[in-house]
């Protein structure tokens, strides 16, 4: 088992307990509760309380539908993916995550990964036709820089190979970068290894630099 050290903020973890994050979101959380027992016993602890706590509301009667039932009846009509929410998955012992190998497969090699820059390389994962955000893998070349970036909204990455360095610290597989709207950063890739991430944003990165930008323009970053 991978010594994790960086892990998901606890609200974001609260959020997963509750099946109420977004499903972008929710695909790098339980990625990283295949990695990391502490945070898989944390998720399981906060999902018994919430079930104590919803055992002890009293029954009241309703003219019309609760609007949280008619919303879920609405994701069910447009098929969103709720796979991600619930119960942490089984720990990971490959290349790729339980969760996510439903989705890409489970050799990171296979997939048709596009180059947006000298040393990076990105490939989109699909999401459901209802569900916001982006949902994306990034590998990126020994030494290389991901391109620098600031959030348009929170952003949550997990490290699947390798590792890199930015100005929180240094992450390696299983860690995860939870990080709020408006914060700018510039990973650094290990200089050995390389890295691999699967990144998670409510919506599209905001370049800082004019050739990120114009790349953005070009291959929908």
């Amino acid at each position: 088992m991978e010594t994790i050290t960086h892990h998901p903020d606890i609200a974001s973890l609260m959020c997963c307990s509750a099946g109420s994050q977004p499903e972008a979101c929710a695909a790098v959380i339980a990625s990283h509760l295949a990695f990391c027992p502490k945070c898989c016993a944390e998720v399981r602890r906060m999902q018994k309380i919430g079930a104590a706590l919803f055992d002890m509301l009293e029954p009241a009667k309703l003219s019309e539908a609760a609007p949280i039932a008619a919303m879920r009846a609405c994701e069910a009509e447009t098929d969103v993916d709720d796979r991600w929410m619930g119960a942490p998955c089984k720990e990971c012992s490959g290349d790729v995550p339980p969760p996510l190998a439903a989705l890409i497969g489970e050799r990171l090699d296979d997939l048709p990964w596009r180059w947006v820059a000298p040393g990076v390389w990105t490939y989109r994962v699909p999401l459901s036709k209802a569900c916001g955000g982006d949902l994306r893998l990034f590998k990126i070349a020994p030494g290389n820089t991901l391109l620098p970036h600031q959030n348009a909204g929170c952003e949550l990455t997990i490290i699947l190979r390798g590792g890199y360095t930015d100005e929180f610290g240094t992450y390696r597989r299983g860690d995860v970068a939870d990080l709020d709207e408006g914060v700018a950063c510039g990973p650094v890739a290990c200089p050995e290894k390389g890295c691999i991430c699967l990144t998670a944003t409510e919506r599209r990165l905001v370049f800082r630099d004019r050739i990120p930008r114009l790349m953005q323009a070009l291959f929908n970053l």
